[in-house]
């Protein structure tokens, strides 16, 4: 069975590696030239996305290349007086298991986990997808798969071909995310910088292996702004109209906006979808599910979706019609959590009042003063995130008997193993 996935970011990588150990043949599209080294921006990986990581063999990279963010301190603004707090203890107050690491690190080191195993084509997009799973491309010529999967987050070029304009299933929950690189700051050796106000938060960190740091940003607004999603000069000038007159250190990283190697900037969605899936496409993470960048464990919740869909897809021998409801039925309750902790975090983060700015910055440290058990004992009452976390658990998929070949990591069938040999072929042909 062939099954094309579109995006290589961490959910596509992450479903392609255990459809192979199903003994699928997989080809995965990604739009980009070719993995992005730029670092990104931190995400979190909780304790369900840990347990796959370590299933998949690749846990030890991921540890080691965590940020080693461990120490914040938070400024108020309109206070002279900053708060301090043992960033690693909140963590581990939240879950039990848990990593920060630079997204473009983790994408790499999924995509390494099978890049053997799986035909990837860099460069290219889908501008097409029939019935009967014949898919066309920009650039390489028409093929048929039997499914086709989009994992090609929040802005899914899938689900706009399949389903329908991204706009019918965005829920605007109102703030929107800037992130940038900024130069050398190895001075900051673990530490997160916060500026926090009413309606608006910025911070920044480093990663112990990178050179350089990020500076996150985070705003209120009423509604969504009005700029296009490949607009860089005009997302650039709504963030520093939010930002302006902060604080000093906040002028200093808004001053790398020109200068910066990367930037992100996007409105905090959620999409609302009744269903995922139709006919022979499906779509896993944000593609299918977003809860809201930076506030609702989208990766963790992208990572444990890739798992799960692959698991139903071989339980059933590739029978999509009976896979695929399966996958959501799975999936339902923790995007419904996932929801409801975004909106929670978002307010939590991007404090509405005076009383909110002062809550955040006390709350953070008395957690980290508290011994550990009382520590964890407050966090779970007073956030939805680490409840939801801790008591997420999957099935346990293990690969299928045709796809085991032993050693470290399960191979595909030799049949699939050839049918992936003559598409490659097709491929280079093809240009």
């Amino acid at each position: 069975m062939r099954i094309l996935v579109s995006g290589a970011s961490i959910a596509g990588p992450v479903l392609a590696y255990w459809l192979t150990r199903h003994g699928f043949c997989v080809t995965v599209v990604e739009r980009a030239p070719a993995l992005r080294k730029t670092g990104g921006h931190a995400v979190d990986l909780f304790r369900p996305a840990m347990n796959i990581s370590e299933k998949m063999g690749v846990l030890p990279r991921v540890e080691e290349r965590a940020t080693g963010t461990n120490r914040m301190t938070v400024y108020r603004e309109g206070s002279r007086r900053p708060v301090r707090a043992d960033l690693s203890k909140i963590f581990n107050a939240a879950s039990d298991r848990h990593v920060e690491i630079m997204r473009d690190d983790l994408s790499e080191i999924y995509h390494d986990a099978a890049r053997d195993d799986v035909e990837y084509v860099f460069g290219d997009s889908i501008t097409a997808i029939s019935p009967d799973g014949e898919v066309r491309f920009e650039n390489a010529a028409p093929r048929r798969f039997d499914l086709v999967v989009g994992a090609d987050g929040l802005h899914s070029n899938v689900r706009r071909l399949v389903f329908d304009e991204e706009s019918r299933f965005n829920l605007f929950i109102g703030a929107h995310l800037g992130v940038l690189t900024l130069p050398d700051v190895s001075y900051l050796d673990g530490e997160l910088l916060m500026h926090v106000g009413v309606g608006r938060t910025a911070g920044m960190y480093g990663a112990r292996h990178l050179g350089d740091a990020r500076a996150l940003f985070l705003f209120r607004s009423e509604r969504e702004l009005d700029y296009h999603h490949r607009d860089v000069p005009r997302q650039k000038e709504l963030l520093r109209g939010a930002f302006a007159g902060m604080h000093a250190h906040v002028d200093r990283w808004l001053d790398e906006l020109d200068r910066t190697p990367a930037f992100y900037f996007d409105s905090i969605t959620q999409l609302r979808m009744d269903t995922w899936s139709q006919g022979r496409v499906t779509l896993v993470g944000d593609a299918g599910y977003c809860p809201g960048p930076a506030v609702g464990g989208s990766t963790t919740l992208a990572v444990v979706g890739a798992y799960v869909l692959a698991g139903e897809l071989a339980r059933v021998g590739g029978d999509h019609e009976r896979a695929f409801p399966a996958y959501e039925r799975v999936m339902a309750e923790y995007v419904r959590g996932s929801r409801a902790v975004a909106l929670s975090a978002a307010k939590t983060l991007i404090p509405t009042s005076h009383l909110g700015v002062w809550g955040l910055a006390q709350g953070a440290r008395l957690i980290s003063a508290l011994p550990a058990g009382p520590s964890r004992a407050l966090v779970r009452l007073t956030t939805k995130s680490a409840c939801l976390h801790s008591s997420m658990t999957v099935d346990d998929y293990p690969p299928s008997p045709a796809a085991s070949g032993g050693g470290e990591a399960s191979r595909a069938t030799p049949e699939a193993t050839a049918a992936r040999s003559e598409e490659r072929e097709d491929v280079s042909d093809n240009g």
